[in-house]
Parts: structure tokens; C-alpha cells; sequence
């Protein structure tokens, strides 16, 4: 059900087994009704003394609910709910770029689901209360040089939670197999015997640069990508093969590695008229892109000023976004260009 309804003021009767109308009972205490709860048709004919203004059906395995229900539907409106998922349950879910309008419908349909939300800063949180209807929020962000909450510290809330019976959520920005050691906690979940599902998301190394109006193929200019992680400093022998392969070289988690990353290609032989980008802040009201090429960046330092979170864009392709700007979408209008 649809519940953008104002309930406010309103009183529901929430018909089934606790179990399964957990997720029901937190939809409808979030959309701000008074919820009443029946388990049984015994408490359902109880509770029905006093007046109600919608009567939810939880189907629950239940067949003494088929004579109530018919009786109901005589003098109330009544509507059907889903059960909640039996058991506890996992879901990782890729939030993409950082703007809740490029989330899948997958993604937005596993929040819907769930009762606890782990969640990264550069996935879409600001609105995960509405998009969730109420669900426990926690956030467990990682930052740059500091992890809010460690990695098996996050896995064992992942597990606690779902032995409890709930739906959890782990809520990773772009996808969570792209430097975001989902399949770690796909291997804590199997290690538990939790089942664990994976919902892909639009991952930031093709769709920041997209927000900046650079493809990263391009017939005659590009014919392949290659995504680093700049977490760590490159050795020169990585270097040297990353130069050797052509195409475009797209770094991410790479500000703090910046001026390493950029000086060790210039050192290993990278023409260095080669251009390159730095998409701050992607999809953002405030995202800014700086160009520059291998050698100016060097030179001038101009990429000291550029901040995390941010996507680096290395390549002929850089050329195309800087000489004509595409507009994404209404949506999720990229913002200001920086000094070319």
C-alpha cells in the first residue's frame, strides 16, 4: 500500500500474528495513525467494540481469519498487507551515486522492507526515515581517515539484528561490490547461515563522470576504462602497467593519493599533455569539476585543492565533458564547472 496517505488521527486495526505484521504495524505508526493489533479473530471481534477507520489484513497462515474477514468487509474498508519476511534476513543495496533519485527500484523496494538500516555516508540517507517508514536508522560511515564503525563491528551488527528475525538493510553507496567489501559481508552472513541478497546499484566510477558529461568510452577515443582504488599509494610497477594500457583510467576513494597517483604517472612516462578530471561532490547541488592535464597538475598543484568525496577521470575522454557539458536530467542537474 501506498502510505504517502495522511493517517494522522486515524485509527487502524492491524489483523495477524505479530510476526508477520511487524512490518505493517511500523508503515502505519509511521504514516501516523493509532494502530490497534490483533492476533487472533477472538482479539480482532474484541477490539472491533471500539470504533476504527481502516481494518489491515496481514496474511498470516491463519484460515480463522476467512470468516472474520468476510464479516469486516461488510460494514469497513479493509486492505491486504504482505507479511513481514519470515526469519532474519540481509539485503546489501547498492544506493548509487549519492542522489536518491538513481537508486534502482530494487533498492528503494528492499528499504521499504526493512527494519534496521545500516548505512554509509555517501549512500542517500537524507530521506531514509520516509523511504523506510520508520525503520531503526544506523550509521556506520566510513570517512576519510577515520571509520565511524569497523568493518567486523559492522558485521556483527549485521548478524545480531537478523538472528533477532529482522530485515536488515546494509545501504552502501554506489555498488556494494565496488571497493565496498560487500562480499565480506556476504561471507559473515553464509558463515551464520543468515541468507544474504545482493541488490546491485549504479556505481559512482561511470556514473560521476556521466555527471560531469564525461563518457568514459568513446568511439574513436576510448575503447576501454580501468577503475583503481586510490586508497593507497600506487607502486611504480602498477603505475607503469596502469600508463601502458590506454584507454581511460578512472580513480576512486583517490583524493587522499591524489598528487601521488598523478606525479607517478608523469614519472612512469604518461604523455603528459594527457587531460584528467576531478568530479567533486557528484550529482551534488554544490559538485564542481577541475581539469587540468598530468603535467599542470604537477606543476601547479592546482588538485591540492580538490576534497573527498570526489571521482578522478584520467584520459582523452576529459576532453569531451570539458569542451561541451551534456545536461543529465532535471533531476540531478550537475552544478558549477572548475578552472580548465
Amino acid at each position: 500500500m501506498n502510505l504517502d496517505l495522511d493517517l494522522s488521527d486515524r485509527t487502524v486495526l492491524l489483523l495477524g500474528a505479530a510476526h508477520a505484521s511487524r512490518r505493517a504495524l511500523r508503515r502505519y505508526s509511521h504514516a501516523g495513525a493509532a494502530v490497534r493489533t490483533a492476533s487472533t479473530p477472538e482479539e480482532a471481534r474484541r477490539a472491533l467494540a471500539r470504533p476504527v477507520d481502516l481494518v489491515v489484513s496481514v496474511t498470516d497462515g491463519n484460515p480463522a481469519w476467512g470468516p472474520v474477514l468476510a464479516e469486516l468487509r461488510e460494514h469497513h474498508l479493509v486492505v491486504s498487507e504482505p507479511a513481514a519476511a519470515p526469519g532474519g534476513q540481509i539485503i546489501l543495496v547498492g544506493g548509487g551515486p549519492g542522489v536518491e533519485e538513481l537508486m534502482t527500484l530494487a533498492a528503494r523496494r528492499a528499504l521499504a522492507e526493512a527494519d534496521v538500516v545500516l548505512y554509509d555516508r555517501l549512500a542517500p540517507h537524507e530521506d531514509l526515515d520516509e523511504l523506510t517508514h520508520g525503520a531503526e536508522l544506523i550509521d556506520v560511515g566510513k570517512r576519510p581517515g577515520r571509520h565511524a564503525v569497523p568493518q567486523q563491528d559492522i558485521e556483527a551488527m549485521l548478524l545480531d539484528h537478523a538472528r533477532a528475525g529482522k530485515t536488515v538493510v546494509r545501504l552502501k553507496g554506489g555498488d556494494p561490490f565496488v571497493f565496498g567489501r560487500g562480499r565480506e559481508e556476504v561471507g559473515a552472513g553464509a558463515a551464520a547461515g543468515i541468507p544474504v541478497t545482493v541488490v546491485p546499484g549504479v556505481t559512482s566510477a561511470v556514473s560521476v563522470p556521466t555527471a560531469a558529461g564525461i563518457p568514459v568510452t568513446h568511439r574513436e577515443v576510448s575503447r576501454s576504462f580501468t577503475v583503481i582504488s586510490g586508497h593507497a599509494p600506487l607502486t611504480d610497477a602498477e603505475l607503469t602497467h596502469l600508463a601502458g594500457l590506454g584507454g581511460t583510467i578512472v580513480v576512486l576513494m583517490g583524493v587522499g593519493t591524489l598528487q601521488q597517483t598523478v606525479a607517478g604517472l608523469h614519472r612512469v612516462g604518461m604523455d603528459p599533455t594527457t587531460p584528467l578530471a576531478v568530479v567533486e561532490r557528484g550529482y551534488r547541488v554544490d559538485q564542481v569539476t577541475t581539469y587540468s592535464t598530468i603535467a599542470d597538475a604537477v606543476s601547479t598543484g592546482v588538485l591540492t585543492r580538490c576534497s573527498s568525496p570526489a571521482v578522478v577521470v584520467v584520459g582523452d575522454v576529459v576532453r569531451l565533458g570539458r569542451d561541451a557539458p551534456a545536461h543529465i536530467a532535471d533531476s540531478v542537474e550537475p552544478a558549477g564547472v572548475g578552472p580548465a
